[in-house]
């Protein structure tokens, strides 16, 4: 007995949706824990702490580098819950944004993973010029202003953003940060909030080898 044609399209259909729910819950990426030892003396970092503006497009970071990189720059580092870089009367306002390839996603930093915000590669959007497409990792800072006001979220964006140097310093990789980005391009693909403002981007990645 044949299944009816109506039939057939309707459960074709069903099973299209279960695979793609299925794809976009498996996107979620949960990161290694991350290394909180060794690296580079901070002295020697320091030494070696610059900004970079060209990236080598294709080579990628690891996911143990990303998850140093996000844990360096606003990761929970005592059992309290307090974290690598401080904030205004511990409000943790700053949210990590962090546009890969593969999309943007959240940083949780209580479960280290990376939560889908936006499916595609959406690294165009982290800043206003061209080597951002470049960049394999690009960070965006975006703090809560109905937490605290721009001036102080943007100090601590800044504290964030520093750690961030360092680790990259550490690691012989390639870091940048900016505060040109398009903010209503930002706030439209990841749907943020009125009072979620996008404080700094920062990119890492190795630098192009030299010819």
């Amino acid at each position: 007995m044949k299944t009816p044609l109506k039939l057939t399209t309707v459960l074709a259909a069903l099973c299209a949706f279960a695979i793609a729910s299925t794809n976009l819950l498996a996107q979620n990426i949960t990161l290694p824990a991350p290394q909180k030892t060794g690296g580079m003396p901070l002295m020697e970092a320091l030494a070696k702490r610059s900004t970079a503006r060209n990236f080598d497009a294709a080579r990628d970071l690891t996911p143990l580098q990303i998850s140093n990189l996000l844990w360096s720059a606003f990761g929970i580092n005592r059992d309290d819950g307090k974290r690598t870089a401080p904030s205004a009367s511990n409000r943790q306002e700053c949210d990590l944004y962090v546009l890969l390839k593969t999309g943007a996603y959240l940083y949780d930093a209580k479960t280290n993973t990376l939560t889908l915000v936006v499916a595609g590669d959406q690294r165009e959007i982290g800043g206003t010029q061209p080597f951002v497409k470049n960049a394999p990792v690009t960070i965006l800072i975006v703090a809560d202003t109905s937490r605290v006001g721009k001036e102080t979220a943007g100090e601590d964006a800044g504290f964030i953003s520093q750690n961030m140097y360092l680790y990259c310093a550490s690691e012989g990789l390639a870091t940048g940060v900016r505060a040109s980005v398009n903010r209503d391009q930002i706030a439209k693909v990841l749907s943020l909030k009125p009072a979620q403002w996008v404080a700094l981007a920062q990119s890492a990645g190795y630098e192009p080898k030299k010819q």
